[in-house]
């Protein structure tokens, strides 16, 4: 028994793609390092709790996602393709139940208190969102036909609906943006891609004008987006100064200000910590293991034939990329703040455990392919 286990784990590690394997791992930690230096001061001198509550939980988040990309990647992955739209179904359900049972924390209701700790559904559902989009784009009923687009898109608006009404903008651009590479990648014409923007843009028009007491929080982002003067910028502006000050080397470990001025810099804003305290270069060497990342999966995909797992890579790194460039973003005032984190370094473990089901996925659909191209 035991010589079976054995080769099972010498087989798992001999077809796993080690460098994005390693490269998930690295940023898991940093995670871990830099909840550390981001929430003992929160907690210990803001909240007058023990130094280490904030990361005590992201140590047991860490070690728990960790056991849930392991997973993911170590199963068949055609068992792994059949429990694709059962999964998304479930994470649907919960996305639902938020505005019924949800829990409401500063203005957003984005939350499920399932006891021992509260989860946001949009986290867990956004991977199973892609990969279910691709089951319907590659049916083979609907091989010849344009209506897979059509039925793709009905998904994106049926999880959108749920997310403007928690609200949550930042994650609607989120899928929008996926959604819109994963049925180009499956190639849509840009024409459908275009219609498809503009019904957006069409509704969300009409909800801001329709109901701007519910929605008005987005037109007044865009406005002190576009003219400062005329909003409250204080977090996108302390988080820019933070990144100005930090330069290139930083101001030290725990030497941060932002941290301690900014509610939710260690979820929202941790880029913009990092920066500060360790250097533009740290940021730069975290960006760059996103990319490069991205840069294997695209290069798998390259030798993959199954259209399924193909698609579905270009989806999931699209996801990673843009998260991570949305996050980037805001907090560098390129973009109108959104509450985007960013994945495996942001505090929660909601984020957290969404970001070790998309590694797992990747990382079986990569796996048995690595050796073409070492």
């Amino acid at each position: 028994m035991q010589n079976v286990y054995k080769i099972k784990i010498i087989n798992y590690w001999r077809n796993i793609d080690k460098k994005i394997f390693f490269c998930f791992l690295i940023l898991f930690f940093l995670g871990l390092f830099f909840s550390f230096s981001s929430t003992s001061s929160l907690a210990g001198e803001r909240l007058n709790k023990d130094y280490y509550f904030f990361f005590s939980k992201h140590l047991i988040f860490t070690f728990l996602a960790l056991i849930i990309m392991i997973f993911f990647s170590i199963i068949e992955t055609s068992l792994l393709k059949k429990f694709v739209v059962p999964l998304f179904i479930i994470s649907f359900i919960f996305l639902a139940l938020v505005p019924i049972i949800g829990v409401e924390v500063k203005g957003a209701k984005r939350w499920l208190d399932l006891y021992f700790f509260r989860i946001q559904p949009i986290e867990v559902l956004k991977p199973f969102f892609i990969l279910t989009t691709v089951n319907i784009l590659t049916l083979e009923k609907l091989r010849n036909s344009q209506i897979k687009y059509l039925f793709s898109f009905l998904l994106l608006i049926s999880v959108i609906i749920f997310l403007i009404d928690q609200p949550d903008l930042g994650q609607s651009i989120l899928l929008i943006g996926a959604w819109i590479a994963t049925v180009f990648i499956a190639g849509v014409s840009l024409f459908y891609i275009f219609s498809f923007f503009t019904i957006f843009l069409i509704s969300l028009s009409l909800i801001l004008f329709l109901m701007p007491e519910k929605f008005g929080y987005i037109s007044n982002r865009l406005i002190s987006f576009i003219d400062p003067s005329k909003g409250d910028k204080f977090q996108s502006s302390s988080a820019l100064d933070a990144i100005k000050l930090g330069g290139l080397k930083g101001q030290g470990m725990g030497e941060g200000i932002l941290k301690d001025s900014v509610p939710e810099a260690h979820t929202d804003y941790i880029i913009a910590i990092i920066s500060e305290e360790y250097g533009a270069i740290i940021s730069i060497i975290i960006i760059s293991i996103f990319l490069y990342i991205a840069f294997r999966i695209i290069k798998n995909c390259l030798n993959q034939e199954d259209q399924i797992i193909k698609i579905s890579l270009c989806g999931l790194s699209a996801l990673l990329i843009f998260q991570t460039f949305i996050h980037i973003g805001v907090n560098t005032s390129l973009i109108p703040t959104t509450g985007m984190t960013l994945p495996f370094l942001s505090y929660g473990g909601s984020s957290l455990i969404g970001s070790a089901i998309l590694a797992g996925v990747i990382l079986n659909y990569t796996k048995n392919k690595a050796y073409l191209y070492e």
